[in-house]
């Protein structure tokens, strides 16, 4: 008789310890979920606030140089010899407004390298409720023999 409440106990608790855990991955996965769903809005604002950055970038280039350029190739022309060509003068301008145009292009492409953009928390926590569940697993077999 004694033996026989005592394993219907122990199949009791088990059957808890099952639910238990059931119901405590569900919300883990839960949270997990909102978590990732928080952390990829925050990357997404940082990535749209890079592309952002290169539009505006772009436009300032645009704007401010076309006016520069004439006055640079004109001003290049005077400075280089009569002999030369105007077409020298614009090559040489040219040359440095497109070296001027790489190195802002480079610099907004760094903003949107590709580990910026990684849910490193969401991964960080995802691994350490790997690590608890295998833990909590290894426990549940223990109690079970």
């Amino acid at each position: 008789m004694e033996a026989e409440n005592r394993s219907r106990t122990q199949d009791s608790s088990i059957g808890s310890l099952f639910t238990s855990l059931a119901r405590e991955v569900t919300a883990l996965v839960r949270k997990e979920s909102e978590l990732a769903k928080v952390e990829m809005s925050e990357k997404t604002g940082q990535a749209l606030g890079a592309i952002a950055s290169i539009a505006i970038a772009g436009a300032v280039l645009m704007c401010g140089f076309l006016v520069l350029l004439a006055a640079a190739v004109f001003g290049l022309n005077v400075v280089l010899p009569p002999e030369t060509t105007p077409w020298l003068s614009a090559l040489i301008v040219g040359g440095v407004v497109v070296l001027v145009g790489l190195i802002m292009l480079q610099a907004g492409r760094k903003k949107l390298k590709q580990e910026n953009l990684m849910p490193t928390r969401t991964m960080a926590s995802l691994r350490r409720d790997k690590s608890l569940a295998q833990q909590h697993e290894e426990v549940i077999k223990e109690e079970m023999r």
